[in-house]
């Protein structure tokens, strides 16, 4: 495999985890859910994802910590703006070892709840992304990315089920795809007052051009509230198929003011 096919594959698998990123969940889930926070209110998240993949001889290893805050404008609208760590190596035989690590494309969204009735609640979330990761070591897209996400979530009892479905723009210098979908469903189980257990499965367009095979996943987590104002979060995901990094371990850290 080339110098240049191996680039392309570590660009496409941060461009992965970046646009995951943006739809700031509860972490460790990449689905969203269509709370917010309320008038006011302040949460602050540092969010940890190590990804793990073993492809057609190439070794790749990308570590990622993000930074996110989000602040409640209106009772039903939030304002977020997320800022990622990545690093990233590949090791094959015919390059050696390649890596490169920085600050990744900064995103800022808005989520707007406009429907809540009987459990029921459902929001669209806009935004975009800021070329602050340098492109030429696959840190970023080096151009400017849209996306708008439908978001509904339908709580019964114990349980809450959310829907994610997307479009994303995602412009960039790759010479990658740059009209792309997502899609994903979500659980949450209030097993206790202060302890969730979440389940995750999703996909989305290979940003590849020429792969027909979309980057898949499966997630398990736990969500455990140290106090109201403190939760912790550990997770694992699997990818169902060759396009998505064979696992990945999460963890992170939110506190709400």
């Amino acid at each position: 495999m080339d110098l240049k096919r191996e680039t392309a594959l570590v660009a496409a698998c941060c461009a992965t985890i970046l646009l995951a990123g943006t739809a700031q969940a509860a972490h460790p889930l990449i689905t969203d859910d269509a709370g917010t926070m309320g008038t006011g209110n302040t949460l602050v998240e540092f969010n940890g994802q190590y990804d793990h993949d073993n492809y057609e001889g190439v070794k790749t290893k990308t570590h990622e910590l993000e930074v996110a805050v989000t602040y409640g404008l209106t009772e039903a609208v939030d304002f977020v703006v997320a800022v990622p760590y990545t690093a990233w190596s590949t090791r094959s035989e015919e390059d050696g070892k390649l890596s490169a690590d920085g600050i990744g494309d900064t995103s800022m969204e808005f989520k707007w709840r406009f429907y809540e009735q009987d459990g029921l609640s459902l929001a669209v979330k806009p935004g975009m992304s800021l070329p602050t990761g340098d492109d030429d070591e696959g840190l970023g897209a080096g151009k400017a990315t849209y996306q708008l996400y439908f978001v509904g979530t339908q709580e019964v009892g114990p349980w809450a089920f959310h829907l994610n479905l997307a479009y994303i723009r995602g412009n960039n210098t790759a010479d990658e795809r740059d009209n792309l979908w997502h899609a994903s469903l979500a659980s949450d189980f209030a097993l206790t007052k202060g302890l969730h257990l979440v389940a995750n499965i999703g996909t989305e367009r290979n940003p590849a051009k020429g792969e027909d095979t979309h980057p898949a996943f499966v997630l398990g987590g736990v969500i455990y509230s140290l106090t109201d104002f403190c939760d912790v979060d550990f997770g694992a995901k699997a990818g169902l198929n060759q396009a998505e990094p064979d696992y990945s371990l999460l963890a992170g850290v939110a506190f709400t003011f």
